[in-house]
């Protein structure tokens, strides 16, 4: 009977890595055959392996969220972006059906949590309530969505504050 090593042992590691360099003589013995079909499936066979082993670089492990849970002393938890400035909605938009109607100067002094692409924002969030999405702006640009709104953050704010909470139809989103 055979002992099954454990794969974080020295043995276990020895053990794996006699498999690879077998299954990597017998890969290279089928590629130096002439038979184009041989060739095909072992080079298919080898990138599979090759696309196992190695983590996707940009996949959603990588990338962080475009927005964190704040917790604000006034507030309490409200959405905020990733330098802790607090995350508004507008209220026109949300009569509007979720529709972009913040553009030029408003866009100037409300501007946009803005994404380079749509597959930069899970749909949802470890720890924050909500879905998450984008719309794709007037200019083109890909915004950040919270619950079927879009999302701004205030151009006179400094991090960590909140100065615009039911001013003018904008609102802080807070987090409950």
């Amino acid at each position: 009977m055979r002992s099954r090593s454990s794969s974080n042992s020295p043995a276990g590691g020895i053990a794996k890595r006699s498999i690879k360099r077998a299954f990597a003589a017998r890969l290279y013995g089928l590629l130096g055959d002439t038979t184009p079909a041989v060739k095909i499936v072992a080079l298919a066979t080898l990138a599979v392996l090759v696309a196992i082993a190695v983590p996707t670089v940009g996949s959603g492990m990588t990338t962080k969220p475009p927005v964190i849970k704040y917790r604000d002393n006034v507030f309490g938890p409200i959405l905020a972006n990733r330098s802790k400035k607090a995350l508004y909605y507008w209220t026109v938009e949300k009569r509007a059906g979720g529709k972009i109607k913040c553009t030029g100067a408003c866009a100037r002094a409300w501007p946009p949590l803005i994404v380079r692409s749509r597959s930069s924002v899970p749909r949802t969030i470890r720890g924050i309530p909500g879905r998450f999405g984008t719309i794709r702006r007037p200019d083109g640009r890909w915004q950040v969505t919270h619950r079927g709104l879009a999302v701004y953050t205030y151009a006179h704010e400094k991090p960590e504050q909140v100065l615009c909470d039911d001013v003018d139809g904008w609102f802080v989103v807070r987090l409950r």
